[in-house]
């Protein structure tokens, strides 16, 4: 079964754009939470309200779930455990040391923590050298985590580890997004993401002694944090992702650190020092770098065979 038609298909960086965008509009609402809801509490929160509107997709697309074998599964668990629940409490979490841009811009090292990811799991080899790229995006990373790199205070490596932390879990549910394109649709992935995340969300609210049930006046903010930069945005991605090259995409997910970066100056009272400005120029130069030459030597970001089929014969 696959996720794709045959044909010519419109281009979809637009929307994989809008996507990035909208996830970058996610601190408006995550940074007034956190100040009275327990991380894992607004997590949970988020994948129960979409659950329950996914509901009939869900049942929709079971007999296909049901058909993958068991690396399919596991990619399924490790998307919804890890990429949904698991990395979404700890950006969560590290909203809470006050700095609501970096945690943000951090997340440009996703393309290369996912490019990793495929050469360990999928067999893929970078067309390029990929060793410097990874050089240039730490010291763009450390610049982007310390607005005074000379004088690094504990919360700021604390925040900073937690949104890398969730960066590599969601730059490794690209990777295992990718071996279920095959196999499922982007409706499916995107409902089964949330559906498998919400018992991960809840048995975490548990060991952390957090509320499972959410005050009722923050229900609203949970709601449209659920709606738009959670579910509207990943049924956007996965549309668009379908249809973009992954080199474009690539591109096209800067538009989610600008976005946060925009917004929490604007709107967050945040600020970015000259070395922050510099390290995030840094890291999403290098992403743009390596996509581009990427795009030059072929027309995807790695070199790659065909995703293996995780569908069970019969």
């Amino acid at each position: 079964m696959s996720s794709s038609s045959g044909g010519t298909r419109r281009d979809g960086t637009g929307w994989v754009a809008l996507a990035a965008a909208l996830w970058g509009s996610d601190a408006l609402l995550r940074a007034h939470l956190v100040k009275a809801v327990p991380s894992a509490t607004i997590v949970l929160a988020e994948h129960a309200i979409a659950v329950v509107l996914l509901l009939p997709v869900l049942v929709r697309t079971f007999p296909a779930v049901r058909r993958l074998d068991l690396r399919g599964k596991l990619a399924l668990i490790g998307i919804g455990g890890g990429a949904s629940a698991l990395a979404t409490v700890l950006f969560t979490e590290a909203f809470t040391y006050g700095d609501y841009i970096a945690p943000a811009l951090l997340q440009q090292a996703q393309p290369l923590i996912a490019i990793a990811g495929a050469r360990l799991l999928l067999g893929e080899r970078p067309r390029l050298r990929f060793a410097p790229f990874v050089a240039v995006a730490l010291v763009g990373g450390f610049l982007v985590a310390f607005p005074h790199p000379g004088d690094v205070a504990v919360s700021s490596v604390r925040g900073a580890l937690l949104a890398l932390a969730a960066a590599t879990l969601w730059g490794s549910g690209t990777v295992l997004g990718r071996l279920l394109s095959v196999s499922l649709s982007f409706e499916a992935t995107t409902a089964w993401r949330f559906a498998v995340g919400l018992p991960t969300a809840l048995v975490l609210a548990l060991l952390l002694d957090a509320p499972v049930v959410p005050p009722a006046a923050d229900l609203p903010a949970l709601a449209g944090l659920a709606l738009g930069p959670g579910l509207l945005s990943l049924l956007l991605y996965y549309w668009g992702l379908q249809r973009t090259p992954a080199a474009r995409a690539t591109l096209a997910e800067l538009a989610y650190p600008v976005t946060a970066a925009v917004v929490g100056v604007l709107f967050l009272s945040g600020s970015l020092t000259a070395t922050q400005v510099l390290g995030g120029v840094l890291v999403a130069g290098t992403v743009t770098l390596l996509a581009l030459a990427s795009q030059r030597r072929g027309a995807a970001t790695v070199e790659a065979p065909p995703p293996p089929v995780l569908v069970e014969a019969g």
